[in-house]
């Protein structure tokens, strides 16, 4: 059985869509209330960088134009992509709703009768409710064989510092309905990961971040008391991170992470994570530096998930689709900019030298035209 057939079955146990697309984004509830009821424009984040038609066709025309491409004797691949690449995720929700009620099956039942391959995982990826997506891939990453490679722990860390609290929320009441324990649970217990790494890890899963107000309730003294926290702990090359990094940086807001991140950068002359760099082989600094970046910079961090997925002899799909369809809805054009700022060259010239076919037409899609 392939893993999306293990994973729907999964996924029909999650709540309504509808229900938890709205822990995603400020976005949502804007664009909630503007695809139900057809034919007005849907909130777009600003650094979004899908394209989303004004007017947009209702959500039952979507789900009558999705049955003819996957009618007859071929599927009109390119109309789904047209269709789904173009909508926003409270859009697909309401295409997947309208759907199951016209002809009573899920779209992403069909869809993966239909497809096949990378074009397959892309576009339901992207099709899936964003919470659910997200605890299918914490859950895929928990299950792969090799011990503690860094790219899977970078799924863990996406999943808990990309996105805002809520959405992490909603995350976790995904990954319970869909796979009977809990998230943290999970983490806990995965004999891919041994301490320290996993203290952080759970610390991660299971933080509510303070947003905050005006400012985001930053708090300067705190800021100055955990720069020389932070230093003391990465400095000393031969000795472990300690507690305090995981406290930290497991709970502290965006804004006050921020902060102190600066503050460091003014005291020493240069960025935490550059020290981090040099740690060579202390895979807890590794993953730190990516939830420092999740947290304030995310755009540097998917920018080498997108790099690091073609380098090398092959590429990893699994990791390209999974760093533009996470970030096509909130902060893409970032991304693209830091990736031709860091490596001289476009995420679309990339994907179009690593990528074939219908796959690559999602991917670009979703990436929308260089600016």
């Amino acid at each position: 059985m392939c893993c999306w057939c293990c994973c729907l079955d999964c996924i029909h146990n999650i709540p309504p869509l509808n229900l938890l697309f709205l822990h995603f984004s400020p976005h949502s509830l804007s664009s909630s209330a503007a695809s139900a009821g057809g034919g007005e424009a849907a909130a777009v984040a600003p650094m979004a960088s899908i394209s989303v038609p004004n007017p947009a066709p209702s959500p039952t025309e979507d789900a009558e134009s999705i049955r003819k491409a996957v009618q007859g004797w071929g599927t009109d691949e390119n109309a789904l992509i047209e269709i789904l690449g173009h909508r926003t995720a409270a859009q697909r929700a309401e295409i997947a709703i309208a759907y199951e009620g016209l002809y009573d099956e899920a779209l992403l039942d069909r869809l993966h009768s239909e497809l096949s391959g990378d074009f397959r995982s892309a576009l339901m990826l992207w099709t899936m409710d964003p919470a659910a997506r997200d605890a299918k891939l914490a859950n895929e990453a928990l299950k792969k064989k090799k011990k503690g490679e860094l790219r899977h722990i970078w799924v863990l860390v996406e999943v808990a510092c990309a996105s805002s609290p809520d959405h992490l929320v909603a995350v976790r009441k995904a990954y319970r309905a869909a796979y009977a324990s809990s998230l943290e649970e999970d983490v806990a217990s995965c004999a891919q990961f041994g301490d320290p790494l996993r203290r952080f890890l759970v610390r991660l899963v299971s933080s509510y971040r303070y947003v905050g107000g005006v400012g985001g309730g930053v708090d300067g003294e705190l800021a100055i008391a955990e720069t020389a926290e932070l230093h003391d702990a990465v400095v000393g090359r031969g000795q472990a991170l300690h507690g305090d990094v995981v406290r930290v940086v497991g709970t502290r807001s965006k804004a006050q992470v921020a902060a102190t991140l600066e503050r460091y950068r003014q005291e020493h002359g240069k960025g935490i994570d550059e020290v981090l760099d040099g740690r060579r082989g202390d895979q807890l600094a590794a993953v730190l530096k990516a939830a420092l970046w999740c947290l304030t910079s995310p755009e540097k961090h998917f920018a080498e998930v997108i790099r690091t997925s073609i380098l090398g002899l092959g590429t990893d799909e699994e990791m390209l689709t999974r760093g533009i369809v996470s970030r096509a809805e909130v902060d893409m054009e970032k991304v693209k900019e830091e990736y031709k700022v860091r490596y001289n060259t476009t995420v679309t010239a990339d994907v179009r030298g690593d990528t074939s076919g219908y796959y690559m037409n999602t991917l670009l899609t979703l990436v929308g035209p260089e600016k």
